[in-house]
């Protein structure tokens, strides 16, 4: 699943892939069928999989509806909706996009497997699907993704190297994501990966849902299992969980907090970074993600390939050579802060360095 396609190359083959789709169909209606669409006139189902995240709502669903503007010049529309961490509510929301006769769909699953149903529903009315950001089971007709075994394999890398010579001093807790979530498998094989055999793990836990209130209870378990003079580092898959992590640290009277690993690049995460609370984060330029499925949503509802803009062939549990897009994912740390999520556009240095933050800001020449 490695992927080393860089974030230049995505940018280029992503705007080849848009001027050759606005160069396609002249017609500026559809046909009236799903996933018969032809020209510009393109109605694109997107389901998000929950907001608690910060991306899905801030950066996911605007730019994806950014470049189906700017693919069909306007005439595009999208149809969105999003089911709140219930799969079941997802899968009603597929069969109410059939029934709304959407051209195609772009589905960030609940659940990967439990969705699979639903696919199969949609490809029976004759409507192509984009798995996005997590690999649904069912007859996909494209995905894409950041190169998730790749992330975990940063976040590994990340503590390794926080870690230095002491890294078997003591024990790390290794906090997963969601088993319902293939995301969470590949970011925790990458991790493994880099840390088997070169950290001691006291222990791991898979955490349900994601949700930041059960890495923190998690990790309040594993405080009082291991002694929190033991606890040299956390692994954690993502930024939310740090920060349940990070209050369950403090809550137990842990001053000097051992390095914490995240993932998403969420204000809060990068703010706990700048203040020195969290060791790092995977930043995940979401642009070059939105724009592939974007592209490839289009394409598929014009009937056409997406070969074009694939640069990666994957399998999932049930459908074989599912053309991809992945995309690699940054480290961010207190080093970089500027050249990553504020050079890019993503916050501001006010929306970073609030009051709270400022000497810290100040501190590592953020301002």
């Amino acid at each position: 699943m490695n992927t080393h396609l860089g974030r230049a190359a995505v940018a280029v083959a992503a705007s080849a892939g848009i001027l050759s789709l606005a160069a396609c169909g002249a017609a500026d209606e559809g046909d009236g069928r799903p996933g018969g669409a032809r020209g510009e006139a393109i109605k694109v189902g997107l389901l998000l999989p929950e907001n608690q995240t910060a991306r899905y709502e801030k950066f996911d669903k605007p730019l994806i509806e950014k470049e189906i503007a700017a693919i069909t010049r306007g005439k595009g529309e999208v149809v969105y909706a999003n089911a709140k961490q219930d799969a079941t509510t997802q899968n009603s929301q597929v069969e109410a996009m059939i029934a709304n006769k959407v051209h195609v769909l772009i589905i960030d699953a609940v659940d990967a497997k439990a969705i699979a149903g639903a696919v199969r529903k949609a490809k029976d009315a004759g409507i192509p699907v984009v798995a996005y950001d997590r690999l649904a089971e069912g007859p996909i007709d494209a995905y894409t993704s950041f190169d998730n075994e790749d992330v975990g394999k940063v976040q590994g890398k990340a503590l390794l190297e926080a870690l230095g010579d002491k890294a078997k001093d003591g024990q790390i807790v290794m906090m997963n994501g969601s088993v319902t979530d293939p995301n969470a498998k590949l970011f925790k094989a990458g991790a493994h990966f880099l840390l088997d055999g070169k950290v001691n793990v006291g222990k791991e836990y898979d955490t349900v849902d994601w949700k930041p209130e059960n890495a923190h209870t998690n990790m309040a378990a594993a405080l009082t299992a291991l002694g929190k003079n033991k606890i040299i580092g956390v692994y954690s898959a993502n930024d939310g969980m740090a920060g349940g992590i990070i209050t369950a640290l403090k809550a137990a009277g842990v001053s000097n907090l051992p390095p914490v690993t995240g993932q998403d690049a969420e204000l809060a995460g990068v703010q706990r970074i700048v203040a020195g609370e969290q060791y790092m984060s995977v930043y995940k330029p979401y642009a070059p993600e939105a724009e592939a499925a974007a592209e490839m949503a289009v394409a598929l509802a014009r009937g056409e390939k997406v070969s074009g803009i694939i640069n990666q062939m994957v399998d999932s549990p049930t459908t074989k050579a599912v053309p991809s897009v992945l995309v690699p994912g940054v480290a961010l740390t207190r080093s970089n802060v500027k050249s990553t999520v504020v050079d890019d556009g993503i916050y501001t240095v006010e929306e970073i360095c609030t009051d709270k933050y400022r000497a810290a800001c100040e501190e590592i020449g953020l301002k």
